[in-house]
């Protein structure tokens, strides 16, 4: 447009005038943008293309030319997980092409956020008040503080939004934790002022026997006394908000890019592997035999197959589902006398036994009847979940019903059926985290033939809270990706462990697990049984990433984990998210 005006002598109305500098004006801008110059070159490349949708080309062409999305705000609310529980989502809101879109949300479950550590699910019905205030108060934080501070941030800058995240979580932990020693020690003040002072009493001599002796003395040999339970650490009520924005944050950002959620966080773990992808192996939960199973057996909470690696997860699947109807099919005989079979929480078959042998006998059996390399290729994983076993009144295991072993004695369980059964290769949690002499000594006594995992022994929490080492012996610790924690915490976790194999064992969610357990290039996922819509999702997000890197790689071309039976005497980390 060359119009500058109209010459002096040329009469033209005051409307006329302002009509046509406001056209320079939208000239001006347009020609400032590099408007013209665009359309005509989309113009032109669109006729020699001849599309079929003129105006959805128009419209991927110009979309490339927008803005970057910024978050605009998030928000959150208050929903129900896979178990029922309360949980808490987070949904993040962008500006996208001049308009305010909702992107992404992310839910995080919160039945262990502001409970002490150690706390089983099934006790939360018992604690409505402290998960309501959780809940309640991770909401408030998503609505007053994250909100508010993440405003007009890129979504793909991870590292920074998580960083925000961590040190407004570091301050309220500190404050928290100081309110809590200021709570005690006013506790103290107040039962030291209530008691009375203690009366004088004459002391009088200890009583002889007829030979002079002390009657004290005839039981001193005793056995060691148990080593009193750690005192709970309680968690930051309201710290689900860290983990369910953080998660959020990151959907988004794979959204945006229109990238698989698993390949962002390659990138964000590390921007040079993004051709390095690798698929972790899964490992199913076969079987429970644990405390909520009907029979008298405790002992084993859950039996895990470990599969090669060089089979395909499809193949795995397969394999665990003939497995669990090949045990239905013996149960259902003569030779078990129709014990009860379930399922459990974990959606494993639950079958009441009296004795560990009887469980490991029948899983050997059903895998010698389909041929299976149980031995080999196929190996095996015990969850003990010793924690749970404890009576204290007794200071022994309760390993049956009403069978207690005290902590030495359970080391000669464990050595015994690690030799009869050698499939065995790993002892998830076989004592609690205070036992650390038993650790010890079962880790000495099996040698390289199994290796020893923490569970709810492990003391692995968000980067802003204190970490304890894992029990002598257990050399690899499940990492959970804790509701407090973010993203970068979770690859940091894994990080620290790069040396050793890695497992992310999923808990509630979505399958959101298994991309996240992708992009962080863990080598095992332990998503549970087969059994239940929340877990065979997980399974077939997980196969249809390995379809996608078939696609992309070809056949036989991804990178597989080295197996689960390292050189270094099984040397590994097993990841849980929860």
């Amino acid at each position: 447009m060359s119009y500058k005006g109209f010459p002096s002598h040329s009469k033209v109305s005051k409307e006329d005038q302002e009509f046509y500098d406001l056209k320079n004006k939208a000239a001006e801008y347009y020609r400032s943008n590099g408007v013209p110059q665009k359309i005509e070159s989309v113009l032109n490349e669109m006729f020699w293309q001849k599309p079929d949708d003129i105006y959805g080309y128009l419209a991927n062409y110009f979309s490339g030319l927008s803005y970057t999305p910024v978050i605009s705000k998030i928000t959150g609310k208050e929903v129900f997980d896979g178990r029922g529980l309360t949980a808490v989502q987070a949904e993040v809101h962008c500006i996208i092409r001049n308009e305010e879109k909702m992107v992404c949300g992310a839910v995080m479950d919160g039945s262990f956020d502001g409970l002490p550590d150690g706390v089983e699910s099934g006790e939360m019905l018992s604690n409505g008040d402290l998960q309501h205030l959780s809940i309640t108060t991770a909401l408030k934080w998503i609505r007053e503080n994250f909100s508010p501070v993440l405003r007009g941030f890129n979504p793909t800058d991870q590292t920074n939004v998580d960083k925000i995240l961590s040190d407004f979580a570091m301050a309220r932990y500190l404050e928290h934790k100081d309110s809590l020693i200021r709570e005690k020690e006013e506790e103290l003040r107040n039962e030291a002022m209530s008691e009375a002072p203690p009366q004088a009493t004459p002391t009088s001599a200890p009583a002889k026997d007829k030979k002079g002796n002390d009657k004290g003395k005839k039981g001193n040999i005793t056995e060691n006394p148990l080593p009193p339970a750690e005192p709970p650490v309680p968690r930051l009520p309201g710290a689900t908000a860290v983990g369910a924005v953080s998660l959020a944050v990151a959907k988004t950002a794979a959204e945006l890019l229109g990238t698989p959620l698993y390949r962002h966080i390659t990138a964000v773990r590390d921007p040079q592997a993004q051709k390095e992808m690798q698929l972790p192996v899964p490992i199913i939960t076969i079987m429970s035999c644990g405390k909520n199973s009907a029979g008298k057996l405790n002992l084993l909470e859950e039996i895990i197959l470990m599969p090669s690696s060089s089979l395909r997860v499809r193949e795995v699947i397969g394999m665990g589902l003939d497995l669990q109807c090949e045990m239905r099919r013996i149960l259902n005989g003569s030779t078990y006398k129709a014990l009860p079979v379930g399922v459990s929480d974990e959606g494993a078959l639950q079958v009441g036994f009296d004795r560990p042998e009887q469980a490991l006998d029948l899983l050997a059996e059903a895998c010698a009847n389909l041929a299976l390399p149980l031995g080999s290729d196929l190996h095996l994983a015990v969850n003990c979940a010793a924690h749970s076993l404890m009576d204290y009144s007794r200071g022994k295991y309760e390993v049956m019903s009403g069978c207690h072993k005290s902590p030495d004695e359970l080391v000669d369980i464990y050595e015994g059926l690690i030799n009869k059964y050698p499939a065995i290769r790993s002892l998830i949690d076989p004592f609690r985290k205070e036992d650390v002499g038993q650790w010890e000594r079962l880790a000495s006594v099996i040698g390289q033939s199994c290796c020893l995992l923490a569970d709810a022994a492990s003391n692995l929490c968000p980067r802003w809270r204190e970490a304890k080492p894992l029990p002598p012996g257990a050399t690899k610790a499940i990492i959970r990706h804790h509701s407090d924690m973010t993203i970068s915490d979770l690859i940091q976790s894994i990080a620290e462990h790069k040396d050793a194999e890695t497992i992310l064992a999923a808990g509630s969610g979505d399958a959101s697990v298994v991309d996240l357990a992708v992009g962080s290039g863990v080598s095992f996922l332990k998503l549970g049984g087969l059994r239940g819509a929340e877990r065979m999702d997980k399974y077939n997000r997980l196969m249809a990433i390995e379809e996608e890197q078939e696609g992309i790689a070809g056949a036989g071309e991804i990178n597989q984990p080295v197996s689960f039976e390292s050189e270094s005497g099984w040397n590994s980390l097993t990841v849980s998210a929860k």
